[in-house]
């Protein structure tokens, strides 16, 4: 089954239970089940059913508080996809209960066993350590493997040496499928003629359509395949096997992609020349819609994203699966969106330029904020709009946003739309706060604001006499009514 990539990476690899299980601090003692399981994160709950509050993959570890039936208890973990169990002996239970032990072994799940001496958050932590330890692991792999695949598309035949490069780093088989879904260029171990016939169904998943997927992923001959698209223009696809799929294989595999596409593209020079005959014309004073003309016609699309591996190839891998050259790395400087979690300055998106009529779909490990298509002379408001998009994705955790026209109240983030509404309107309380917003809506109206309220017209005038002294501002004004409606609007 053929499944397009979408869903973000773990934030680290997982940890097979094995490894917990041989930390002889912690006294782990596996009941029953394999000890091969992947552990992706740890989970404690004493619900009765935890199946709701489960995401798959976790060690769910409990003391049996509401064990209830155990068969039933098992039955939901299972289902819920938690990767195993583990039963800490004491306070509740002196021993693992014998009906618990039972149930795990007919669901397959592995059960452990943690002594009285062993708190869950010497488990967890242990688990944390082993993860990031595996993180590091992992990082050195994905340096190694950049280093080397750069080393190789400096040889003589680059294409061949990074094919080789990479299906050596992957231990598995690298394939160059042309457009017409013929082998161009392979490297690596040989594959079953089954694997070899899925690798490349799966590369005409993505083919030279236009608004197809940027990668796609499969299984076939007993392997874990993937295809990812060339932005080199011509159709040509990359297609990997291999027995198994480590966190950062899609990392190396984006490095490549971008490499070969360089390496491929058969027009590279003459684009880059009027790329850059463009941006001289720009600085010498010609006006930004007619630099802009030999870079193709408009409108464009304006993108802000943040994330990636952390890697100096990570924006140009994500230039390359949205199809185009024009890509800003950003830098280490603040883009105005204030500082990280850590204190730090948060680093400047990387901003991309998309023809508008590309396709643009959510890319895994990255966020993304997305103008409105926008001819040349309007690319800097443009790329105002794609900043305040990327805000909006990023607070509400979703992998892209687009820009929302909503007039002149669009321009304001709701967040501090609404403390400036809190700030403004402080020292109103009811029914002032309410009066003030119908006397404003009814344009000043004393009668027509008296009516609606049911309320005598004197009380109307007190009210907003009230107010004007409280908020120390001048309610015959045009501009402090727009802003006090503004802010009525937002609190």
């Amino acid at each position: 089954m053929v499944t397009v990539d979408g869903s973000p990476a773990p934030p680290a690899p997982p940890v097979p239970l094995a490894a917990l299980l041989a930390r002889g601090e912690l006294g782990l003692r596996l009941l029953t089940g394999p000890d091969d399981v992947a552990l992706h994160w740890v989970h404690t709950s004493e619900m009765a059913d935890p199946y709701p509050y489960l995401l798959g993959g976790e060690l769910l570890m409990t003391a049996g508080v509401q064990l209830g039936d155990p068969a039933h208890y098992v039955g939901r973990v299972a289902e819920a996809g938690a990767a195993a169990l583990a039963f800490g002996v004491t306070p509740v239970y002196d021993t693992v209960p014998p009906e618990l032990v039972e149930a795990c072994a007919d669901r397959g799940l592995p059960l452990v066993e943690v002594p009285p001496r062993t708190p869950f958050t010497a488990v967890a932590r242990a688990l944390w350590r082993l993860m990031a330890e595996a993180r590091l692991r992992e990082l050195r792999r994905v340096t190694e493997a950049q280093q080397s695949l750069a080393a190789a598309a400096a040889r003589p035949a680059p294409v061949p040496a990074v094919l080789g490069a990479l299906a050596s780093r992957i231990a598995g088989r690298a394939v160059l499928f042309g457009a017409d879904g013929t082998e161009s260029a392979a490297a690596g171990r040989a594959v079953p003629e089954e694997a070899a016939r899925a690798l490349r169904e799966l590369a005409g998943v993505l083919g030279p359509r236009p608004g197809g997927p940027a990668s796609a992923s499969g299984d076939g001959g007993g392997l874990r395949l993937a295809a990812y698209a060339l932005g080199g223009g011509d159709g040509l696809t990359l297609g990997l096997a291999t027995e198994r799929r480590g966190s950062g294989d899609h990392t190396i595999a984006g490095v490549a992609v971008v490499l070969l596409s360089l390496l491929t593209a058969p027009h590279r020079g003459v684009d880059a020349a009027v790329r850059d005959g463009a941006l001289v014309r720009l600085l010498l004073g010609t006006p930004p819609a007619e630099a802009a003309a030999p870079l193709g016609p408009g409108p464009w699309t304006v993108v802000h994203a943040r994330g990636g591996d952390g890697t100096p190839f990570a924006a140009a891998s994500l230039a390359a699966a949205l199809g185009t050259p024009l890509v800003d790395a950003g830098t280490s400087a603040t883009d105005g969106a204030g500082a990280g979690a850590d204190g730090a300055p948060a680093p400047s998106p990387v901003r991309l330029l998309l023809p508008a009529s590309a396709p643009l779909t959510a890319q895994p490990g990255w966020t993304l904020g997305a103008a409105a298509p926008a001819h040349a002379r309007d690319l800097a408001a443009a790329d105002a709009e794609a900043a305040r998009a990327l805000r909006r994705a990023e607070a509400s955790r979703t992998p892209l946003a687009r820009h929302r026209p909503a007039g002149f109240g669009g321009l304001v983030d709701p967040a501090e739309a609404a403390a400036h509404a809190r700030t403004v309107l402080a020292p109103l309380a009811e029914p002032l706060t309410e009066t003030l917003r119908v006397w404003l809506s009814l344009h000043g109206s004393w009668d027509r604001t008296a009516t609606a309220l049911d309320v005598h017209r004197n009380t109307v005038r007190q009210r907003i006499a009230r107010c004007t002294a409280l908020l120390d501002r001048d309610l015959d004004d045009p501009d402090v009514r727009m802003e006090l409606w503004f802010a009525l609007r937002h609190h």
